[in-house]
């Protein structure tokens, strides 16, 4: 007896409240929004738009927050826009289909203004306006899909007696969960040819009985597949396959080639590691170049298939454009263009500036850099490898010279306290910070405050249907003597 009511009891405190009649009062981080408990406490929804009233099923209790569903809407936001998009709400890719793009700017340039004032604590000029992506769908260069032998199904499908036979899927995970693939009919998100070329992969392996990957048994011929398009027309294709079988390999990809002759670029890998990134893998061509070129006034990329390039291209050039202009350049000034990736800001630049000196961490995407810099007939631009926090020293600074403005775009995770340090020390006119993540921005500006005022912050929006924004701040050196 004591032990079923030890069972009920357990039942009991598990079973998470409701909260009836809440208002979606805002969006916050990670494309969530948020409500408030009778109590107080903050929720975090992930299916409301702001303006909904809805009742909340709660999934997760915090001392100071919760975090829930909606389970029923009382009103409809205003703000709410049909989602095109057949898969949405199921896919992870784009939270915020179901709000007009109007107001997805709105909520970025909050969430830029809130995290540089509440993180940095920082004194702000009145914000630039974000700028707007021109296009709302299909913008994006680069789309990695994963194949699966035992797709997602719906509750729907689950609860049926039917017996479900076309478990093979070519698509995206479902997010959180490595091993479960959604199968995609149309994705939003790539021009043509890309959802022509997946499905035509997926039905050519389906009916020529080429084997689907199973991520939890470690077995199947098809892992992934990755497409890319240029601004120039041309379109790259990358299969991934898990077993070194060349014959099935060789019948997709002439396949492809044949149904696809604009596939400027045809590559394959053959990866049977535990994970599938493709970074320490040999990448072969089996048909055309293996690269695609990508233009930007006048100026040409080499973009392989391991290259970073900014996957909105149009939008990029509108990035580089802001932080050019930021940095105000005469033809004097000696540049830094620190993680620089493959080069492209710093090639960007390089005609209004005297000098610029790049450094990347990777060493392939300087080996590109120095590439493109070469092709594009760039004679002062110079590049260098190696972990930034290393590389970046005063030894550098000699050798290369203490510049006049200095333009970083560090990965999500910001700059290193070294690298901000080094930063003081050279003391620089001016500093354009590009960010893809304006909570960790704001934490290195605190750290400059200081010696840096903040003059100009424009946010610009590369990602339609998402929460993610990026951010570029214009730092001018203070009157005051530093104290580093």
């Amino acid at each position: 007896m004591q032990r079923d009511c030890y069972f009920c009891f357990m039942r009991r405190k598990k079973k998470r409240p409701l909260f009836e009649n809440v208002a979606v009062i805002d969006a916050g981080a990670k494309g969530k929004t948020i409500g408030k408990a009778p109590d107080g406490r903050v929720i975090f929804l992930t299916n409301t738009v702001p303006g909904d009233v809805v009742d909340v099923q709660t999934t997760k209790k915090r001392k100071a927050y919760f975090e829930g569903v909606a389970t029923q809407f009382h009103t409809l936001s205003d703000k709410r826009v049909s989602p095109v998009c057949e898969h949405f709400g199921t896919c992870g890719g784009c939270k915020w289909q179901d709000m007009g793009y109007e107001h997805q700017l709105f909520y970025k340039q909050k969430e830029v203004e809130n995290n540089l004032k509440r993180i940095g604590h920082l004194e702000l000029p009145e914000l630039i306006p974000i700028l707007g992506s021109k296009e709302q769908y299909f913008y994006r260069n680069k789309m990695e899909f994963s194949f699966s032998s035992s797709r997602w199904m719906t509750l729907e499908e689950i609860q049926s007696d039917e017996e479900i036979t076309d478990k093979d899927a070519l698509g995206f995970h479902i997010p959180g969960m490595w091993d479960k693939i959604l199968d995609i009919k149309k994705c939003h998100l790539q021009q043509d040819p890309s959802n022509a070329i997946r499905l035509a992969t997926k039905d050519f392996a389906i009916k020529n009985k080429l084997t689907f990957f199973n991520p939890r048994k470690q077995e199947g011929l098809l892992r992934t597949l990755m497409i890319r398009t240029a601004s120039t027309g041309e379109v790259m294709v990358l299969v991934q396959f898990f077993e070194n079988t060349p014959d099935a390999h060789t019948l997709l990809l002439d396949h492809l080639s044949e149904r696809f002759p604009e596939i400027t670029s045809l590559l394959y890998v053959v990866n049977q590691k535990q994970n599938d990134t493709i970074y320490d893998q040999e990448i072969r061509c089996h048909n055309g170049r293996d690269h695609i070129f990508e233009e930007m006034e006048g100026l040409r990329f080499k973009i392989n298939a391991k290259s970073f390039y900014q996957t909105n291209s149009e939008q990029a050039y509108e990035l580089y454009k802001v932080a050019r202009d930021f940095a105000g350049l005469t033809g004097d000034e000696l540049v830094y263009d620190l993680y620089t990736g493959t080069g492209t800001i710093a090639q960007f630049i390089a005609k209004k500036a005297k000098r610029v000196v790049g450094i990347e961490s990777v060493s392939d995407a300087i080996i590109a850099a120095k590439e493109n810099a070469e092709r594009n007939e760039l004679k002062n631009v110079t590049f260098f490898t190696g972990d930034m926090k290393n590389v970046f020293n005063d030894d550098f600074i000699a050798a290369n010279g203490t510049p006049d403005v200095v333009i970083t775009d560090p990965p999500r995770d910001g700059m290193h306290k070294d690298v901000v340090q080094q930063l003081l020390q050279i003391a620089a006119k001016k500093i354009v910070y590009v960010s893809c993540n304006s909570a960790t921005q704001a934490r290195d500006l605190a750290l400059m405050n200081h010696a840096y005022e903040v003059v100009k912050v424009q946010p610009v929006d590369m990602f339609p249907q998402t929460h993610h924004v990026e951010n570029v701040v214009l730092l001018e050196k203070r009157a005051e003597k530093l104290n580093t």
